[in-house]
């Protein structure tokens, strides 16, 4: 038992203590660890998700999503091969837009063609896959850094380009110049991610 006591404080002391920032630790302090993990065998599908989620509200984007998945007949998420092949007005009666139609066949196709490998993208480095998914109509630099941290589970990541993490630093360290966010995430090495994570907790962003 004392043991077991002894190793919780640690982990704590751990969590506590990661960062040498102390206004991150704060949050640290705050909010609860959390919990990333390897999604990689549900690549296509993250990518899709993410297309569809783009310029909506949670609720709208789940709810095409559903209606997206609802089109195919077994019920489950369709295979590269189902979806590359459906009728695009077909897709578009899910709600999506003709734009988002044309991005969503773009990442089937992308899989039907072995342009994107799982097995090639879990062994390359951060930014290696960021190019190889932005070689995708529809997928930016952003979506690929997302993807990175809650999808392929990459501990070291910071998006320059979301727009929630430069609100959350603006709002914490009075910081707005890009640059100067660049060099405060280069303190974060090598847990940008993490960091990442407890700044959106810090707009009360729901991440679960």
């Amino acid at each position: 038992m004392a043991t077991a006591r002894r190793a919780s404080q640690n982990d704590n002391h751990v969590k506590r203590y990661m960062f040498t920032d102390p206004i991150l630790n704060e949050l640290v302090k705050k909010y609860p660890k959390p919990h990333f993990e390897d999604r990689s065998d549900f690549l296509m599908r993250e990518l899709i998700e993410s297309i569809i989620s783009q310029q909506l509200s949670i609720k709208a984007s789940d709810t095409i999503f559903a209606r997206f998945v609802d089109l195919f007949t077994s019920g489950e998420f369709p295979t590269a091969k189902q979806i590359s092949k459906m009728d695009d007005e077909k897709i578009r009666s899910a709600g999506l837009s003709f734009a988002k139609v044309s991005y969503v066949k773009s990442v089937a196709n992308a899989f039907v063609s072995d342009l994107i490998d799982i097995e090639k993208i879990r062994k390359q480095s951060d930014e290696e896959v960021i190019v190889e998914l932005t070689q995708i109509k529809g997928v930016g630099r952003w979506t690929a850094e997302m993807i990175l941290i809650f999808t392929l589970n990459r501990p070291d990541i910071f998006s320059i380009g979301d727009l929630g993490l430069r609100n959350a630093i603006t709002k914490l360290y009075g910081i707005t110049d890009r640059k100067e966010m660049l060099a405060l995430a280069e303190t974060w090495k090598p847990h940008r991610s993490t960091a990442c994570w407890y700044l959106w907790r810090s707009l009360e962003n729901k991440i679960e």
